[in-house]
């Protein structure tokens, strides 16, 4: 059976390619334009993920994501540049992944397999979660980290490298496996750009980058985040 999926969005060009491109990798898209019409379909099919919009035409997406039913439908946000606020928040409802408008076709595609692989493994998602490692702290609610008393500001996929690295710190990852954890197979991501990833991902964090304290390469193998001694 065809993973059902929901595109809650106003705009018809939007609603049009995405149908377009679920339809054809053998998904069952079904289409709302305002958050009563999404209310419908929901109470009458049980969707397996749902593209969610924030800006609609008769409120908030936010709205939506808040009243669903436990256990909560994955939902995947498109948002407008500048609404950090609101992607905050929707993380914090239980989003499981947000997307920028304007975006391309194929990230959305890659983005929604691994939502949907994710919810069909059971990988749980505790919008709560705070980890602390030395004076590197990661608010997972707030999808924000800080270093000392300094906030940064990091890229969804730099904040999963940092957040996996930290709960399992001590533990040498290999590059297959941080690609795979990190669901960056399926977008055809090599490891050198892994390493670009980690390399900005120094810049932001570190005090210096080339001589880094928290994010380590051990040569030939991978990363890691050394504990503290």
């Amino acid at each position: 059976m065809s993973d059902r999926i929901l595109i809650v969005d106003d705009d018809p060009n939007v609603v049009a390619l995405l149908g377009v491109v679920l339809d054809r990798e053998g998904f069952d898209v079904s289409s709302a334009r305002n958050l009563r019409k999404a209310r419908e379909a929901i109470a009458q099919t049980d969707f397996d993920l749902l593209v969610l919009d924030l800006n609609l035409p008769d409120g908030n997406g936010l709205d939506l994501l808040q009243s669903l039913p436990a256990p909560r439908t994955p939902t995947i946000l498109l948002t407008a540049r500048g609404e950090e606020t609101d992607r905050i928040v929707g993380m914090e409802f239980g989003a499981d992944d947000y997307v920028v408008k304007p975006f391309s076709p194929r990230e959305m595609l890659l983005r929604i397999r691994a939502v949907l692989r994710r919810s069909a493994t059971g990988a749980p998602h505790d919008a709560t979660r705070r980890l602390k490692l030395g004076d590197l702290e990661i608010d997972e609610a707030a999808h924000l980290v800080r270093v000392g008393s300094r906030s940064v500001s990091l890229t969804p996929t730099e904040f999963r490298l940092l957040a996996i690295l930290v709960e399992h710190a001590g533990r040498v990852f290999t590059r297959p496996q941080l690609l795979d954890v990190l669901d960056e197979n399926d977008r055809g991501i090599l490891e050198r750009t892994l390493d670009r990833h980690v390399n900005n991902l120094r810049k932001k964090i570190e005090r210096d980058p080339s001589a880094p304290e928290y994010v380590e390469t051990v040569y030939g193998v991978g990363y890691t985040v050394r504990k503290p001694s």
